[in-house]
């Protein structure tokens, strides 16, 4: 037999009943989160509708040979994109390989090593060199870097020749007198350039997945004997496995869609260059912006086409940088 239910005596506290309806605060702040999110999203796939409804014209007359013709010449309806998005791929692949040792050593020294207040000055430092226009990296990259790198691109030529990518035509390596001209307005300067550009974007995301690393992990490292050294390789480095992934893959996308630093310093040519060492190069976003002024209706439609195939590269190697860091650890968790 059960007992009675009896009310609680005068004074005494009573739980209070929880609910679970949201205020109309959140639902405002849910509303608001909700909505930016697809704003983001509406404004991509308008984005990419634009450039595929301006680009249908060329489209429809190169077909599938838009995609390995190296020459462009609309108006002969003679035109591709093989030579300057190999030549965007170079560029990126040049600056990933500069950008990601120097934002990762940077990156570790700022949050592990760094004394505090060093700490702040660096920080202020590396996001002050983020909002640097990249047209000051291209005209510094033009008139000062591209003669310095001349003897370093003409040693790499030199002992090194015979990797393919590394050869140039042209160089008489055993004389000293030989011009330099063949070692200038190359993918290896540009690649420099803007690899030095994404650096400190790259910095930035992987210092702030580092100093995220779980402190007991760190403080059981060193209490079972590590050194500084080793607590970064066995606890930091495997934890921010996504922020070095996600910072290089963000520092990836600038890269392919740097267009004033490249500009300014690559000499255009459009056959497929695969030697980094030599003068000639091209981008896809370089390309836009040396024929959008004097091209015609069709031309521009060409144009178009080609920023179309820059939109969707870049869309793919983010999708697919989120794919990756998704299933790292410190990626899992920073969605939960």
């Amino acid at each position: 037999m059960g007992l009675p239910l009896t009310a609680p005596p005068p004074g005494e506290d009573t739980p209070r009943r929880l609910s679970t309806a949201r205020g109309t605060g959140d639902r405002l702040f849910r509303g608001a989160l909700r909505g930016s999110g697809l704003a983001v999203l509406a404004i991509m796939a308008a984005v990419g509708l634009f450039l595929l409804l301006r680009a249908l014209q060329a489209l429809r007359t190169a077909g599938f040979s838009f995609l390995t013709t190296e020459r462009w010449e609309p108006d002969t309806h003679d035109f591709g994109i093989a030579a300057v998005l190999t030549g965007t791929l170079l560029i990126a692949a040049v600056a990933v390989v500069v950008s990601v040792p120097l934002a990762l050593g940077s990156a570790l020294y700022i949050s592990e090593i760094a004394p505090e207040r060093l700490r702040r000055t660096l920080i202020a430092l590396v996001d002050l060199m983020a909002a640097v226009p990249s047209v000051v990296y291209g005209l510094w990259g033009l008139f000062f870097l591209q003669g310095e790198v001349i003897g370093l691109s003409r040693w790499l030529s030199t002992w090194f020749g015979w990797i393919p990518f590394l050869h140039v035509d042209g160089a008489h390596q055993d004389d000293p007198l030989a011009s330099a001209s063949v070692y200038t307005a190359s993918t290896f300067v540009a690649g420099i350039v803007v690899g030095l550009m994404v650096a400190p974007i790259q910095c930035s995301v992987m210092r702030e997945v580092f100093s995220r690393a779980p402190v007991g992990e760190r403080e059981g490292a060193y209490a079972l004997g590590s050194t500084r050294a080793g607590m970064i390789r066995s606890v930091v480095l495997p934890y921010g496995a996504a922020g070095i992934i996600g910072g290089t893959m963000l520092g990836l996308g600038r890269a392919l869609g740097e267009t004033i630093a490249v500009y300014l310093i690559i000499s255009p040519v459009f056959t497929i260059q695969p030697h980094i060492l030599q003068t000639g190069a091209n981008s896809v976003s370089s390309l836009i912006a040396l024929h959008y002024g004097d091209s015609s209706g069709f031309g521009v439609s060409a144009l178009m086409a080609a920023g179309l195939a820059l939109f969707l590269l870049t869309l793919v190697v983010n999708f697919t940088a989120s794919s990756i860091v998704a299933r790292s650890r410190s990626g899992a968790q920073s969605e939960a």
